[in-house]
């Protein structure tokens, strides 16, 4: 069985509905019962996380988080509870806690996130000891200081005003929108760690602004949670599919929203810090200097850490390869040099349609490559031909006297054998665009 998340729970009231829409949603899930059961299933499984029930405050379930976390280092495991937000948690090793009832696709929407915050912080460790064996110190992730800042959206309404004041009395920074276009002003300009929509008269407009910054990718990842109002009713389901983070009840005790909320902005600071600390990188000085991308030499001595430390963490890695693909247009542009004018565009867009926890190199003048930890071979061609989509539909100068020019690719992915080297699966990669080329 090839499990991606274990849910350790005492019965099934709340794991067996967890467990069937968690499989619905493609996370297939694995129950365990105890701290024993669940140290043999990451023994013997590659688990991306955990799910915890402390709904019923069972100190033995609330007490092994810590525990699950030591027993899969050095993978990072993120661990979440179900269950009330207690603002200890965190101390007991708890990335997050969710709050029953709880929808599939919320607990979807967190497990990406926090998986992804995993990768990337194992990533940034890796890339640390790259770039110190060539004389750089890479800065540690510094999470921003100064509090937390919400930004509250919606009518000043009592219940909606009193949680703004217990987010404040937990040491958070609210600002208020009255209006979307308010909101949008603000999220433009300042920067929040989280945003609280409140669903008034109707909760169209609320969801309205989930979806809005979901389709923004500064935004994309701001946890977003709608606060809902007595009698008001929304479908789960649609309110997720919009990009909210979390939502709260009416009957939700507004301490409890509050922690919720909190929880959530830290998980984002945390997650912020890490991904600033990797795209500094970028500023070493060891990158190419047309496109900022990972140098080859540089690209294999980190492939090859890479590789090992997958290994170690029994992590999936996919390499791709994107060669430059030959079309009637192609061999004019390079005559007249306009395709190496293009080539630090084609670099950098390259660089920003990759994860954080990606590192994106350019392997040859028209060649570049890809390694995506903790991604197999599906998700690393995705990912590849997605790139490749978008920079094809680039249009790029050609100069006064001729129309602009596009590129194609010639796409190689290959996921990496515990068995293999780095270099051998980058091989594999860039066979597959050879032989697409002379097809």
């Amino acid at each position: 069985m090839d499990a991606r998340v274990l849910i350790v729970a005492p019965d099934d009231r709340v794991a067996g509905p967890l467990s069937a829409g968690l499989d619905r949603l493609g996370w297939r899930s694995l129950t365990a019962r105890g701290l024993a059961a669940a140290e043999a299933a990451l023994q013997d499984l590659r688990i991306e996380a955990v799910l915890v029930d402390t709904s019923e405050g069972d100190p033995a379930l609330i007490g092994l988080a810590r525990a699950l976390k030591d027993q899969s280092a050095p993978r990072r495991l993120p661990v979440l509870a179900v269950g009330r937000a207690d603002p200890l948690l965190p101390e007991l090793g708890f990335d997050l806690a969710l709050t029953p009832p709880l929808h599939p696709l919320q607990a979807v929407l967190r497990l990406e996130s926090l998986v992804r915050a995993a990768l990337a912080e194992e990533e940034l460790e890796l890339r640390r000891e790259t770039l110190a064996e060539r004389g750089h110190a890479l800065a540690a992730p510094a999470p921003l200081a100064g509090p937390l800042r919400v930004l509250t959206v919606g009518e000043p309404a009592p219940k909606f005003l009193g949680l703004a004041n217990t987010l404040k009395a937990l040491g958070a920074e609210t600002t208020a929108a009255l209006t979307a276009y308010t909101a949008f002003d603000y999220l433009h300009e300042e920067p929040f760690d989280a945003v609280v929509l409140w669903a008034g008269e109707t909760h169209a407009e609320a969801l309205s602004i989930a979806g809005g910054m979901r389709r923004n990718s500064r935004l994309y990842h701001l946890p977003t949670v709608l606060y809902m109002r007595h009698g008001a009713e929304v479908a789960l389901s649609q309110a997720f599919d919009r990009g909210l983070s979390d939502v709260a009840s009416a009957d939700t005790p507004e301490d409890e929203t509050a922690r919720r909320v909190i929880s959530l902005a830290q998980a984002y600071r945390r997650e912020s810090a890490i991904r600033r600390a990797l795209e500094a990188a970028r500023a070493s000085g060891l990158m190419d200097a047309a496109t900022g991308l990972f140098t080859r030499d540089l690209f294999a001595a980190h492939l090859a850490r890479l590789a090992a430390a997958s290994r170690d963490r029994d992590r999936r890695l996919a390499v791709a390869v994107l060669r430059i693909a030959e079309k009637a247009d192609t061999a004019t542009v390079r005559r007249s040099g306009w395709l190496d004018r293009a080539i630090p565009q084609i670099g950098s867009m390259i660089g920003r349609l990759v994860r954080a926890e990606d590192t994106a190199a350019r392997l040859a003048p028209e060649v570049f490559a890809l390694a995506l930890p903790g991604a197999g071979l599906g998700a690393g061609r995705i990912a590849a031909e997605r790139i490749a989509a978008v920079v094809g539909c680039t249009a790029f100068d050609a100069g006064d006297e001729r129309a602009p020019f596009t590129i194609d690719f010639e796409v190689g992915v290959a996921e990496m054998d515990p068995s293999e080297t780095a270099a051998r699966t980058l091989e594999r990669a860039a066979a597959m665009t050879m032989v697409k080329k002379a097809g």
